[in-house]
C-alpha cells in the first residue's frame, strides 16, 4: 500500500509540473532570487573521514559545490558531528575540533568557491554571488564534554549553533530517543543546572541552541531560560509522522511565543508514517521470515537476501516533494509563516524523497510552493529569511 501510494504521489507531481510550465519557471526564478540557507547539511563527515572534495562534482553523497549551486544554496550551515563513541581516544571535542579543521581547509583552498560566516552581516554580505557561505552547526552537546571552556573554544571557532543532544543523552540533558524509552535508560530528564548554565553561555556568546533531537523535557526546559529565539534545525511534524525526532503541535505552539523556527526534515522516516511502517516490518517480521528460510549456516546469504529485499522495498515507499510541504503547511497553518525553514539533512539521511534526490533539487519544492498558493513573501521568509532573522 505505501509503495503504490508512492508511486502516485510521484506520478501526480510529475504530471503537475510537465502540465505547468509557468509554475517551474517561475519556481526556478523566485527560488534564485530568494537567500536559500539550509540549516543542516552532513556532508562535511564524507569529507572529514573519507576525504571528499566538496570542491569537485562528486558521483557519491548529496553535496558538493556544483549542486549547491544548481540548487540555489546561498547559505549552508555544516553539521559538526561524532557520534556516541568518538573517533579517536582524545575524545568527542577533538572529534570536532577536526570537521572543523575540515571545513577551514576547503574555504582556504576554495576561496572562489566557499567563504566563510559567523554573523547576519557577514551572510548577507556574501550571499547572492558565486561563492556558497558555509557557518557550523555542532550537532551534539556531547562535543563539549561538560566543559565550559570547551564550549567557549567551539564558539571562538566558528559554531554558530549547538543542538544540545544528539541521540545520546549527555550528563546535563536528555535526548529524545532516550526520552521516549527508544535508547538507554535515564537518570533524569531534561536540563540539569549545568544544562541551563550551558543554555545561559549559548545566549550571551551569540550562539543559536538547537533543539533538534533534545528530549520533550529538554526542550520546555531550554525555551523556560533562553532569552534568545531557538532553532529546531533538522526536525518535522510529529502529528503527520509520529516519531520521535518529531515536535509535537504542543511544541510547535511554544515555539512560536519564543519566536524561534522549525526546519523541516526530509528523511523520509520522518515525513511519511507508511514509510515508517515499511521500515518497522522490514526490520521485524519481514527479516525474521527470511532469516528462518536459510539454514543455520547461511546467515551471510540471508542478511544479504534481507539487505536487498529492504532497500528495494523502502526505496518504493519513499514520499515525494508534496508530502514534504505538507509538513510545511502544517507549520504554517499552526503557527504561521514566521516559523518554518528548511534544515533537509543531506548527507545525513540513507533515503531522501522522490524528487529531492540532492541538494540541487531544491528549485522542485519551490515550485511546489508555488503551485500550493504560497506568495513570493511567504516563500522567500520559508527558504531563508525566518532563519536569517534568528541569525
Amino acid at each position: 500500500m505505501a509503495a503504490s501510494r508512492s508511486f502516485v504521489h510521484t506520478i501526480a507531481a510529475a504530471v503537475l509540473l510537465f502540465f505547468n510550465p509557468v509554475a517551474a519557471q517561475q519556481g526556478k526564478g523566485l527560488h534564485h532570487r530568494a537567500v536559500l540557507v539550509d540549516t543542516h547539511n552532513d556532508c562535511l563527515s564524507g569529507q572529514t573521514l573519507q576525504g571528499r572534495d566538496l570542491s569537485q562534482r562528486l558521483t557519491e553523497g548529496h553535496s558538493d559545490y556544483y549542486r549547491f549551486k544548481k540548487g540555489g544554496v546561498d547559505v549552508q550551515f555544516f553539521s559538526v558531528y561524532t557520534g556516541e563513541t568518538a573517533r579517536t581516544p582524545m575524545g568527542y571535542y577533538r572529534d570536532a575540533i577536526d570537521e572543523i579543521d575540515s571545513l577551514n581547509r576547503l574555504v582556504l583552498r576554495h576561496p572562489d568557491k566557499f567563504s566563510f560566516a559567523t554573523s547576519y552581516r557577514e551572510v548577507m554580505q556574501r550571499a547572492h554571488r558565486r561563492r556558497v557561505v558555509a557557518m557550523i552547526g555542532v550537532e551534539g552537546g556531547h562535543m563539549i564534554e561538560s566543559d565550559m571552556q570547551k564550549l567557549d573554544s567551539l564558539a571562538l571557532r566558528g559554531m554558530r549553533y549547538l543542538t544540545l543532544t544528539w541521540n545520546n543523552s549527555t550528563d546535563w540533558a536528555s535526548s529524545a530517543r532516550d526520552e521516549s524509552g527508544a535508547g538507554m535508560p535515564l537518570q533524569h530528564k531534561g536540563l540539569t543546572e549545568f544544562g541551563k548554565n550551558v543554555v545561559r553561555r549559548l545566549n550571551s556568546l551569540g550562539v543559536i541552541v538547537d533543539l533538534s533531537h533534545v528530549g520533550e523535557q529538554t526542550f520546555y526546559d531550554a525555551l523556560a531560560v533562553t532569552t534568545k529565539p531557538v532553532l529546531l534545525t533538522h526536525s518535522s511534524v510529529w502529528s503527520i509522522c509520529p516519531v520521535f525526532r518529531n515536535a509535537k503541535d504542543e511544541q510547535l505552539l511554544a515555539l512560536k511565543k519564543n519566536g524561534g523556527v522549525i526546519c523541516v526534515n526530509f528523511y523520509p522516516a520522518f515525513i511519511s508514517k507508511e514509510f515508517v511502517a515499511q521500515q518497522r516490518y522490514w526490520n521485524g517480521a519481514a527479516k525474521d521470515s527470511i532469516f528462518a528460510s536459510y539454514a543455520a549456516g547461511d546467515t551471510a546469504l540471508a542478511q544479504q537476501q534481507w539487505q536487498r529485499a529492504m532497500a528495494a522495498a523502502l526505496d518504493k515507499a519513499r514520499p515525494g516533494i508534496s508530502e514534504v510541504a505538507d509538513h510545511i503547511d502544517h507549520i504554517v497553518k499552526l503557527i504561521g509563516i514566521d516559523h518554518v525553514g528548511i534544515g533537509a539533512d543531506f548527507d545525513g539521511i540513507g533515503f531522501v524523497p522522490r524528487g529531492l534526490e540532492d541538494v540541487s533539487s531544491y528549485p522542485r519544492l519551490t515550485t511546489e510552493l508555488i503551485q500550493r498558493g504560497y506568495s513570493k513573501t511567504a516563500i522567500k521568509k520559508i527558504l531563508g529569511k525566518n532563519v536569517l532573522r534568528v541569525i
